[in-house]
């Protein structure tokens, strides 16, 4: 099995914003093996939000080359990108973005139902992924009538159902509370652990300090790639 699940090669993302070219990346060389767990760090402007929705394949480069599990997505048209980010990605975003009038389980299913699964299906391994996020007693909930953090488990829930060979969680801790944000990153942490790869991408340094790589990013470039001495290797 190949172990490089991201490989970035001279990645150019330009803005034409009027007259002016906005370089957002510039000439990004990136490695990223399976089971790693990677914070995507760097100021507003620094470019990571670009790079994070090359990575999701939400945007294409205007340059380079993006293989994801050995397959090139940086030319891909947007319904091959909408097929490959049901299928190999799972979103986590700050907001949640849960559909409010569904319940919890409801929202978990929705992936699989774009990936052609069946009924039966579907609602086995949904209810098996709210168990794992620990909200088996609240599948039934609406999202108001959730917590922030059980929430943002349910959105964690949805981004696993699919089994994805990527979790991508924007900035997941941005609207929770200092302990709800401890409890999140420990279940994220669990979840490298279960055998995903996962890329964090966040402005905090408590955040970022949770992975085991961290990836700085400034005017478009890495300024720095290095691993967290403090967090163990997972066995």
């Amino acid at each position: 099995m190949n172990q490089e699940i991201i490989q970035l090669k001279s990645i150019v993302r330009n803005y034409h914003v009027g007259t002016e070219t906005v370089r957002a990346l510039r000439g990004i060389d990136l490695t990223i093996k399976r089971n790693e767990f990677v914070a995507l760090m760097g100021p507003s402007g620094s470019g990571k939000s670009t790079l994070m929705n090359i990575l999701g394949c939400l945007d294409t480069p205007t340059s380079g080359q993006y293989f994801l599990n050995g397959k090139d997505v940086s030319k891909l048209d947007d319904n091959h990108l909408a097929e490959i980010r049901n299928k190999e990605i799972g979103f986590v975003f700050q907001t949640f973005n849960l559909l409010p009038r569904s319940t919890a389980l409801e929202n978990v299913i929705l992936p699989q139902i774009y990936a052609g699964i069946s009924k039966a299906q579907r609602i086995e391994r949904a209810n098996q992924v709210m168990s794992s996020v620990g909200l088996s007693d609240r599948t039934h909930h609406k999202p108001n009538e959730l917590s922030g953090g059980q929430r943002q488990r349910v959105a964690i829930a949805r981004a696993l159902v699919n089994n994805p060979s990527l979790i991508l969680a924007d900035e997941p801790t941005g609207n929770l509370d200092s302990k709800t944000t401890i409890e999140i990153m420990n279940l994220i942490r669990d979840i490298h652990r279960a055998g995903n790869t996962i890329i964090v991408v966040t402005h905090e340094e408590d955040i970022g300090r949770h992975a085991r790589r961290i990836i700085r990013l400034i005017d478009g470039q890495i300024a720095s790639d290095e691993i967290n001495q403090d967090v163990p290797i997972p066995e």
